[in-house]
């Protein structure tokens, strides 16, 4: 059990953290950070989760039923159940083990202070009582109270919804969930484990599942229909089967190990019409699409956090991403020094590298300075205001032989004067795509509450990034699949500009300065909308712009990889994270891409658009077969004739025209952009059809029944002829647009039917006879007619669809 420390432990120790072996106590006394990395589930919850589900028990009744009465090719549909099970608890491991160890990778590793060194350690290798080190872009994993604080500042956002960072000063302290935005510090661990205030909400948003999904929620409406609809109608078959039974006097009797006679053929009927009411390949599919998906992003070093994620991509039609790490390289270099005006006898090269050496977590932009300025003077800092992306600058007061110097280093467009000649020269630099940062004196001490208001210009610290090899073909990629990209960056507009013209961006020869953009909510929205490329946006306002963007109906995807991109990556419908950006950036990602290549995000796009599409169309063909079975039952419950199908008809029937192939489609590929809607363009099609096919397949029945109640086997091959040629249809209709494979599965399909059909042996295991022409004709016209009708049906649907988007 985790316990709180006492304030007189906490007295007893000092900055300097634990030694190894006291740690090792606290862990084996219970006193760690035992918060699981991922809450995946475990084998046993998998294997039950797959076994327990309530269309396997429904299955599993009927085949009772069969079990009891035979033949067991009758039963053959329970086969459904080990399958189900197999393939969803194979694929759930795999994906199971892909996302654990991509997770692990991912993980946090934060820095402790352990025998008077700071060392790395995992999330559970965190004690009671430990000191931790954090800096910018840093999450803590535990609460504590600040021990040290270098111009610390703390973005509670994620627990309190206040995005205004707080100032920490020792004693002060410290939520686990809050990351660092500026400076760094120590603070000490009081509380650990579930005990921490975000631990069991980090637990809940981290839990691999199927939570918020329209998809999803779309199929449990859909199930929740069918079983209602099953009630009824499977009571009214029940009652006219065993009812038209109890009218024939026969016996029954025992042949080759199963029962022969009115009852029990009865029996066999209800179980046929009710097996097939049941869609039972339609959930398995769905996790099998999930669990594929997961496997391949996985492949390509994709951490999918939340399973919801896949889905969202399939729906993104905006892409809000940052410049630096993705559409340029992550390293930066100094390209060069432009001293200003009489500022010559600075030591500019000196100056630079004492603000390298003190800043206590370097930026991009330091760590190219502090590269070519290694050599730092021995001054000795008297105040420090670390970088923040709120202000956009950063500084530092030195006492030095000279005396006191205050220097300031940042966004030339922030510190200088707007329409001076510094921040003309910055810009006309800028334009070229290199980022520009002003170096000035101050006569006053530097202070982070506020920038100097007088400054005096020193030198234009020019430094360049390359462009990624890849940027262009992604950007291009996006174009090609109507999604929008827009460019969101913290710089300068100008600079942001020149880079995203250089890639081609449409609109990228018209930055804006987000400082410029309206106040008002509506206008804002507005002109986010219309523009492509933004400079000098503030994290704020990376919030405000996804939120209005998701306002007006976009599907919005945010890219990010730093502290002032964690508010936009929470708010947006999928937020991708770069594996080598901040922890909490990381952390409130649905995605995280840790080869950190943005052109990854195709592959990940893509991949949702197949596995949403392809899901689309395997629920057509299976509610096209619960709405035809519904229908069929139905019918011959009202009629009172026997059923037309053995339950072993129905197993073939629905093994090629739907489980099958079903199971092909659902890994294809697909580029089409999911769209809002799913249950209501997938009844569109299946409704249709499946009365149809249904009504067809009641047609051809009584036509050949020729006023009899009970069928011959002649009878039933007819309707199974019927049923099987309209269904097929269905299937071809289904699997546009058209390739060589899926062709072969449509042809493959037909060939397995006609070998069953047309054999001995599959003539005698299924139970058909196909010696009557008369009969199979009158099946096949009938057929043709249903396919006709099936097909007016999708062209009117199309073109009023077609109208609808148009307008």
């Amino acid at each position: 059990m985790v316990q709180q420390g006492g304030a007189a432990a906490v007295a007893a120790q000092d900055v300097r953290g634990l030694s190894s072996a006291e740690a090792a106590r606290r862990l084996a006394s219970g006193l760690g950070n035992d918060v699981p990395i991922r809450a995946s589930r475990s084998l046993g919850q998998i294997v039950r989760a797959n076994v327990f589900t309530r269309i396997n028990a429904m299955v599993a009744v009927l085949f009772a039923v069969i079990a009891v009465i035979g033949p067991l090719q009758d039963g053959l549909f329970a086969l459904v159940i080990v399958f189900n099970t197999l393939i969803g608890v194979i694929q759930e491991l795999r994906a199971k083990r892909t996302l654990d160890a991509l997770a692990i990778v991912n993980a946090a590793h934060p820095r402790v202070v352990r025998d008077n060194e700071v060392t790395e350690v995992s999330t559970q290798g965190v004690v009671l009582d430990d000191v931790l080190e954090f800096g910018q872009g840093e999450q803590a994993v535990v609460d504590g109270v600040v021990l040290s604080s270098a111009g610390l500042e703390v973005d509670e956002s994620l627990l309190t919804g206040e995005a205004d960072p707080v100032v920490k000063q020792p004693g002060d302290p410290i939520l686990s969930g809050s990351f660092v935005v500026a400076g760094s510090g120590r603070f000490r661990a009081t509380k650990v484990g579930r005990d921490a205030y975000a631990a069991r909400l980090a637990e809940e948003a981290g839990r691999f599942g199927l939570v918020n999904s329209e998809l999803r929620a779309g199929v449990n409406r859909i199930l929740t229909f069918i079983t209602w609809l099953l009630l009824p109608v499977g009571a009214l078959l029940i009652y006219s089967q065993l009812y038209l039974g109890s009218q024939v006097t026969s016996d029954a009797a025992v042949t080759d190990g199963f029962i022969n006679g009115p009852v029990p053929d009865a029996l066999r009927g209800m179980v046929a019409a009710l097996v097939s009411m049941v869609p039972e390949g339609l959930v398995l599919l769905i996790s099998i699409a999930f669990a594929v998906g997961v496997v391949r992003l996985g492949r390509r070093q994709c951490l999918v956090q939340e399973l919801p994620a896949i889905e969202g991509l399939a729906r993104v039609d905006v892409v809000c991403t940052d410049k630096t790490g993705t559409l340029t390289e992550n390293g930066m270099r100094l390209s060069r020094i432009h001293q200003l005006g009489d500022t010559h006898d600075f030591p500019v090269g000196e100056v630079l590298a004492a603000l390298a050496a003190v800043d206590p977590r370097p930026n991009l932009s330091m760590l190219a300075i502090a590269e070519a300025y290694p050599q730092a003077p021995d001054w000795e800092p008297t105040s420090i205001a670390a970088f923040s992306s709120g202000r956009r600058w950063s500084g530092a007061s030195f006492a030095t032989p000279e005396g006191g110097r205050n220097w300031v280093l940042g966004a030339a467009d922030v510190l200088a004067a707007p329409g001076s000649a510094v921040a003309d020269q910055a810009e006309e630099i800028g334009a070229t795509g290199l980022r520009v940062l002003l170096l000035a004196a101050a006569p006053e001490r530097v202070s982070a509450d506020a920038a100097p208001t007088v400054i005096t210009p020193v030198a234009l610290v020019v430094l360049e990034q390359r462009i990624r090899d890849d940027a262009a073909a992604t950007l291009r990629y996006f174009a090609d699949q109507d999604v929008e990209v827009k460019v969101v960056s913290g710089d300068n507009a100008v600079s942001v500009g020149a880079v995203a013209a250089e890639l081609e961006l449409p609109g990228a020869h018209d930055p804006v300065d987000a400082r410029k953009l309206p106040t008002e909510a509506a206008a804002f929205a507005d002109r986010v909308e219309e523009g492509t490329v933004f400079g000098r946006v503030s994290p704020e306002q990376k919030r405000s712009m996804v939120r209005g963007l998701r306002e007006r109906g976009h599907t919005v995807a945010m890219t990010g990889d730093g502290v002032n991109d964690v508010l936009a990556l929470k708010d947006s419908d999928i937020g991708v994270a770069m594996g080598s950006g901040s922890q909490a950036a990381r952390s409130v990602a649905q995605l995280v891409l840790l080869d950190n290549r943005f052109a990854t995000l195709p592959y990940v796009v893509a991949e949702g658009r197949r596995v949403i599409g392809n899901i689309e169309r395997v629920a057509n063909l299976f509610l096209t077969k619960t709405v035809y079975s519904m229908t069929m039952a139905s019918v011959v419950g009202v009629l009172a004739v026997a059923y037309p199908f053995l339950p072993r008809h129905a197993t073939l029937i629905n093994a090629v025209t739907f489980g099958i192939p079903s199971f092909f489609l659902a890994l294809a590929p697909n580029n089409e952009r999911a769209r809002p809607g799913f249950v209501k363009r997938t009844l569109r099609l299946a409704v249709p059809a499946g009365l149809i096919s249904g009504f067809a397949a009641i047609t051809t029945y009584l036509m050949v029944l020729e006023g009899a109640r009970t069928p011959d086997l002649t009878d039933r091959t007819a309707v199974v002829v019927t049923l099987c040629a309209t269904t097929l249809w269905v299937l071809l209709l289904v699997a546009k647009p058209y390739v060589w494979w899926k062709v072969v599965l449509v042809g493959a399909m037909a060939g397995l039917l006609l070998t069953a059909l047309l054999t001995p042996a599959g003539r005698t295991f299924f139970a058909l006879d196909v010696s009557d022409p008369a009969k199979l004709t009158t099946a096949l016209v009938v057929a043709g007619v249903a396919a006709t009708l099936i097909t007016v049906v999708r062209i009117v649907d199309d073109w009023f669809f077609a109208r609808d988007t148009a307008s």
